[in-house]
């Protein structure tokens, strides 16, 4: 398990770096220079989930010069279009496929295999310079970003009286992100629901940049992102009806960190698994590393789902465990098992 705070900077700071704050579709490549012989394994999807894909991506070819892994971020619902459309191997995903998606792979003939890799603590965070907001509630979150909000609520004093009469300043990610339809599923009850009056980017950087030096500003993003930048921003613990609580490794893995704790996903091309020679290996290695998940900020499963998902891979098992209006919000690494059958 990670202690908050304990994370390897050498190699978040790298991939954090390679973003391009301009780009609407972010890539990476590595290495270069390949020559026609080599095998490619395209994926797209969540800038969530990017970290932990590109760490592994990144082992993977340091051990096999024979495959090249493309690493792309444009938000979960951007990586199923081009998922579903049969352009990606794999789509990372802070969140479970929508029904939408889910009748769209369909008519193309596109069938998926479903992997949780790992837990995430959705953070709420501010700047070390905020001296004043160290909680809200779920309630308070809901005030402060329901699209009723927008126009109404701008002063932070409108959130609750003891903060300060200063402007409200909200970064959060784009409509395209996972983050963005769990974030407004939880908080607000309706996948979508926001006010539009924030500053919105699919990039987590730029969200970071937003606010490190804005006392005023607030935002919300994957807990990797929080913990590469704890020296410059400060976590907002979150009241779900039990007392404020600090998002955290351990705080996931007991549950109480609600409800913002979620899993996290790659869902995988069965038919490229069986004619992308180098793509089950792959899988197989991702599984084989949830350290990888752990070093850059996340919580791992226990052992026995990663083994449930090597078997659903070998044995190409398709489909969505959260289909026939399973809610996914507040579910927990138990349930997460008991629904993907593991003992």
């Amino acid at each position: 398990m990670v202690a908050n705070g304990v994370v390897k900077k050498n190699r978040v700071a790298a991939f954090i770096g390679a973003f391009v704050a301009t780009a609407a579709t972010l890539s990476i490549a590595v290495p270069t220079g390949l020559s026609q012989t080599r095998q490619e394994i395209r994926i797209d999807g969540s800038s969530t989930v990017y970290p932990i894909t590109e760490a592994v991506a990144e082992e993977f070819m340091n051990g096999d010069t024979g495959t090249n892994v493309s690493v792309s971020v444009s938000g979960t619902g951007g990586g199923f279009r081009r998922f579903c459309a049969g352009e990606t191997d794999i789509s990372n995903a802070s969140r479970p496929i929508k029904e939408t998606e889910i009748a769209a792979c369909r008519d193309a003939g596109v069938r998926y295999i479903e992997l949780p890799v790992a837990y995430d603590a959705l953070s709420i965070v501010v700047s070390q310079e905020n001296d004043w907001l160290e909680s809200l509630t779920v309630e308070e979150l809901k005030l402060l970003w329901e699209p009723s909000a927008q126009g109404r609520v701008t002063r932070w004093n409108q959130v609750r009286s003891s903060f300060p009469d200063t402007e409200i300043v909200l970064y959060g990610p784009g409509t395209d992100s996972g983050t963005f339809d769990y974030f407004t599923e939880a908080i607000m009850g309706e996948s979508g629901s926001s006010r539009a009056d924030f500053t919105a980017s699919e990039d987590d950087n730029v969200l970071v940049q937003g606010v490190v030096n804005d006392p005023n500003a607030l935002a919300y993003f994957g807990f990797a992102y929080y913990i590469e930048n704890q020296d410059r921003l400060q976590a907002v613990a979150i009241d779900g009806g039990d007392g404020p609580v600090l998002p955290s490794s351990e705080n996931v893995e007991q549950n109480v960190y609600t409800p913002l704790s979620r899993p996290l996903f790659i869902y995988v091309n069965a038919d490229r698994v069986e004619s992308v020679s180098k793509l089950q290996e792959f899988v197989e290695y991702y599984l084989s590393r949830p350290d990888l998940a752990e070093e850059v900020g996340y919580v791992r499963l226990p052992g026995t789902a990663y083994d449930a998902a090597r078997r659903n891979l070998r044995e190409g098992r398709t489909g969505t465990v959260f289909g026939s209006g399973i809610n996914t919000i507040g579910v927990s690494i138990q349930d997460l098992l008991d629904l993907e059958g593991v003992e």
